[in-house]
This record gives structure tokens, C-alpha cells and sequence, in this order.
């Protein structure tokens, strides 16, 4: 296990945080956790991240040397590989690549749900909701007896789908039945998720409230 003190730069909504903080949780590995204004970053910042974005992981180590690494699976996979607690990937390499394609779907998945949760059109709407469900329907091919993406085992797959499905618990219940109806190997994944300690430490307790006023301030029509 590599000795440092780690600080996770973050912001409140962010999905791609969740992912780091959810397997810092699950690795048990303490953290600080700084919050910034992503419509005013600072500049201690800015001069930090390459691509301005969140999250960062600030590592430093005993010997007072500091590095920053960027990207929210490029974090997940640092951690994994530098701290003790049980592997978030299959130690199988064919295993692993199948996981880590899957990963790759989970943010393709974000974005089609981003964009609906967001839209101010009802066109856009269901476009949006259609392709999200399209994945999902994938995703119920995909998954075994659960309860987890790849049965007993929390893996790096359920830290980047967790985001996705917060989401939909937050929504008209009426939206979320629609959306997940005849899914039922995707919505027993997705209330196992929910019920996870590492998933729901990885928001603070006024989560629910910020991200019903973001869609309030976009104007989305799930704001209503």
C-alpha cells in the first residue's frame, strides 16, 4: 500500500467524483474532500487540472513530494492498484478487459442519462430517454443473479453505474417505473447499489436538494 495523504477535489454533483469517492470508500482509505465552484474556479486550481475538471486526486506522499492525477477512472484505477482492500477488477485479464469495456458503456450511459434528466424539450426528452433504455436493455442481457454486475463481488463496474441510477431514486417515481419497467435484473442491480454504504456516503446529505435545483436552474422538464 503506498503511505500518502490523499485529497480528493471534487464538486457536489459531480457523477465522475462519485465514482473516486465511492472506491476510496470502499477501500477504506481516509481523504479530505475540498469542494469547488465549477462556475468560478479558482486558480490554485485551474493551475492543477489540465482540463479544468473535476475530480482531481492530490497525493502526498511521506517523504513531502506531491502529485496530481486527473481523470475519474484513471483516479479509480490508481487506487485500486496502490491500496490494500479487495480488488475492484477480476485478477482474470480477459475478466478484466470485460469489465473495463463495460466501464467504457457506464459513461456512454451517463451521458444519454445526463441529457435526458436535462432536457428542456419534450423531443429531446424522449429521444434521450429511448436511447438510455436501449442501454439498459443491454445492460439486462448482460447481467447474472446479481447483485452486483458481476454477482458477490462490488467491482469498479457498480462504482460507475451507482452515479447513474442516484438519479432516477431522486425523480418522479412515475418517470423512474417507466424507464426501468420489465428490466428486472437492471433494477435489482440498481436497488442493491442503492443500499450500499460506500454508494451512499459519496454525496453529502444535501445531494437530493442541490441536484433538484440544478435541474430547476436549467430549466429541465423533470424540473416540474
Amino acid at each position: 500500500m503506498t503511505e500518502s495523504h490523499l485529497t480528493l477535489i471534487s464538486h457536489p454533483l459531480c457523477p465522475f467524483v462519485q465514482r473516486a469517492a465511492i472506491v476510496l470508500l470502499e477501500k477504506g482509505v481516509p481523504f479530505d474532500r475540498i469542494n469547488i465552484n465549477l462556475a468560478a474556479k479558482p486558480d490554485w486550481f485551474l493551475n492543477m487540472s489540465p482540463n479544468g475538471k473535476v475530480p482531481l486526486l492530490r497525493v502526498r506522499k511521506q517523504d513531502g513530494t506531491e502529485a496530481v492525477i486527473f481523470e475519474s477512472m484513471v483516479i479509480c484505477e490508481y487506487l485500486d492498484e496502490s491500496q490494500d482492500g479487495a480488488p475492484m477488477y477480476p485478477r482474470d485479464a480477459l475478466a478484466r478487459a470485460r469489465q473495463r469495456g463495460w466501464v467504457e458503456f457506464g459513461t456512454a450511459t451517463l451521458a444519454d442519462a445526463w441529457q435526458f434528466l436535462n432536457a428542456t424539450d419534450r423531443a429531446a426528452a424522449d429521444a434521450k430517454q429511448a436511447a438510455f433504455r436501449h442501454r439498459l436493455q443491454q445492460l439486462e442481457a448482460e447481467l447474472g443473479s446479481g447483485p452486483y454486475f458481476d454477482g458477490t463481488a462490488f467491482g469498479m463496474v457498480d462504482a460507475v453505474f451507482a452515479p447513474v441510477f442516484r438519479y432516477f431514486d431522486i425523480l418522479d417515481p412515475a418517470v423512474s417505473r417507466s424507464i426501468f419497467e420489465n428490466l428486472p435484473r437492471v433494477s435489482a442491480w440498481r436497488n442493491a447499489l442503492a443500499l450500499r454504504r460506500s454508494v451512499i456516503d459519496a454525496v453529502g446529505s444535501d445531494y437530493v436538494e442541490r441536484f433538484r435545483s440544478q435541474l430547476r436552474d436549467h430549466a429541465a422538464l423533470l424540473a416540474n
